[in-house]
């Protein structure tokens, strides 16, 4: 403890004692004179000016002794980078990556499995390394790898060899002092290339980036739009990110400063403005006075410190934040490949069974067209869909949410509107009356196929509507299922499934009954 606190502890020490001495003699007077008239009120003053006496003397000491302690306990980043992850964090990510191994089981294509098994193998030998990754993002003329190799040559006697290396990715292994931990850094190709194969690198390059630790972005200007977004998206993602203006000795002091304190204006709810960094990467070549040409010593220093200070001070919780992240969005990767797949199967089902009912339909016609609203949904294809979600449900359930759909399906009018849409469609193609006889089970294979993807909304969010509720989520599907494209691919289908096996069966009854009207002799018991 410092001196002073010391004396000040000591002299309030002492006031209190005296006070202490003086109390006790006051008291006492005051409780003779008090407890002569009523003893009982004199015992209760007693006990709370003790009381308050205590109190006094806890409050001394918390501020004086806990409250110092605490304030002089110093964070243990600041000893330097201890090469632990937080334990907290480790639980986390290693629980997270156990539920994926599990949710990658019930993914049925190998592929896949064996790809997110990698990246959830990688992770953990993330987690168990802890090696810290450095990534450098940015466009292509930005001198991304003129920094990289500044690095490395500033760091003379701690190159290492290539730890992997692809055609459009570099990785090298260096140390920085106070550091103890390996340090990985990738150069990544460029962003914003023109053409497919810029496209392919870039994507690469931003696969990299979300993967880094800490992102070096490279700039040799002020930020353009088209580099803003990508920067910005990665913060968004928790990317700590130190912005780097390179290639300063292209601009005057005034010009470097006015462009320094833009970027830091522009980048402010991101980025510290301690990490918007200007460098000389690669320096240009310089006339002397004499003629001679020399190449200046790059110009990274303030870079090199900002790094140590940052990974000195946020290395250990970068490093976990990451791997957190990192197991975060394999889980998302992983359960949206397990809901694409769900969803493929649940397709499946309501194409089995939308041409079924609409077969069953056209064979036997509902007198009324809006009768078919309860029977655009199969308590069956309502079960089956509901397992393929993991939501095992009775018939008496399904058969309820089929009534409940299909009452919803009226009340919109999406039955008398998918009658109109329809007819129309199928008239282009058909005679009327061919129309007539195949348009209530088109119909009913088109609402039950807005029925069943309806319920795959239903049993996505784990049997719930949403806020809007059935009506909101049957609309959406009415109205995505209007489309032009979509009601040409389903007529086609609808032709050759419904119509013209309709067409096949009514020809034979046509032939027979002109054959009978032809005949000259027809006598009573062919009648």
């Amino acid at each position: 403890m410092p001196l002073p606190r010391l004396i000040i502890l000591f002299i309030g020490l002492t006031l209190i004692l005296g006070l202490m001495l003086w109390l006790v003699n006051s008291l006492y007077r005051l409780y003779i004179q008090v407890a002569f008239t009523a003893p009982f009120l004199a015992n209760i003053l007693l006990f709370l000016l003790i009381i308050l006496l205590g109190l006094l003397i806890y409050y001394f000491l918390f501020y004086f002794v806990f409250n110092t302690k605490n304030k002089t306990r110093k964070p243990v980043y600041q000893k330097g980078f201890t090469g632990q992850i937080p334990a907290e964090k480790k639980l986390v990510a290693a629980d997270n990556l156990q539920v994926i191994k599990q949710q990658v089981a019930q993914i049925q294509d190998e592929v896949s499995q064996k790809v997110l098994l990698k990246k959830s193998a990688q992770i953990e030998a993330n987690l168990a390394r802890g090696d810290l990754k450095l990534v450098v993002f940015g466009t292509g003329s930005a001198g991304k790898t003129s920094l990289v190799n500044a690095l490395l040559g500033e760091i003379v006697g701690n190159i290492a060899a290539t730890m992997g290396t692809t055609e459009v990715q570099y990785t090298y292994q260096l140390k920085l002092k106070g550091i103890n931990r390996e340090i990985l850094i990738t150069d990544t190709p460029g962003i914003l290339e023109v053409g497919k194969a810029g496209s392919e690198r870039e994507k690469l390059a931003r696969q990299l980036a979300t993967e880094a630790d800490l992102l070096l972005f490279v700039i040799d200007n002020d930020l353009r739009q088209s580099e803003y977004a990508p920067l910005e998206t990665l913060a968004s993602l928790g990317k700590r990110s130190i912005l780097i203006f390179n290639k300063i000795d292209l601009y005057t002091e005034k010009e470097v400063e006015e462009i320094i304190n833009t970027l830091q204006t522009r980048v402010s709810h991101f980025i510290n403005p301690h990490d918007v960094i200007a460098v000389i990467a690669n320096p240009q070549p310089v006339q002397l006075e004499h003629g001679e040409m020399i190449t200046p010593a790059p110009e990274i220093t303030s870079l090199i410190k900002r790094l140590i200070a940052v990974l000195r001070a946020e290395g250990d919780d970068l490093l976990a934040d990451n791997i957190l992240l990192q197991s975060q969005r394999l889980g998302e990767e992983t359960r949206e490949l397990i809901d694409s797949q769900r969803r493929k199967q649940a397709l499946q089902i309501i194409d089995r069974y939308q041409w079924i009912g609409a077969g069953v339909i056209a064979v036997t016609p509902l007198p009324v067209v809006d009768m078919l609203a309860t029977a655009a949904v199969n308590a069956q294809m309502v079960m089956e869909i509901g397992k393929v979600y993991s939501c095992e449900i009775n018939s008496e359930t399904g058969k309820d949410l089929a009534v409940s759909l299909g009452k919803t399906l009226i009340s919109l009018g999406v039955v008398k509107g998918a009658v109109e849409l329809l007819a129309k469609a199928l008239q282009l193609n058909f005679t009327t009356y061919l129309v007539g006889k195949a348009i209530q089970g088109v119909t009913a294979a088109y609402l039950t196929r807005i029925a069943g993807k309806s319920f795959i909304e239903y049993f996505r969010h784990d049997q719930d509507w949403g806020d809007g509720g059935i009506t909101e989520v049957v609309q959406r599907q009415f109205e995505l299922s209007r489309k032009d494209e979509f009601v040409k691919g389903f007529v086609k289908d609808a032709i050759a499934l419904v119509v013209k096996p309709i067409s096949e069966n009514l020809a034979p009854m046509e032939n027979w009954q002109d054959d009978w009207e032809r005949k000259p002799d027809r006598n009573e018991e062919e009648w």
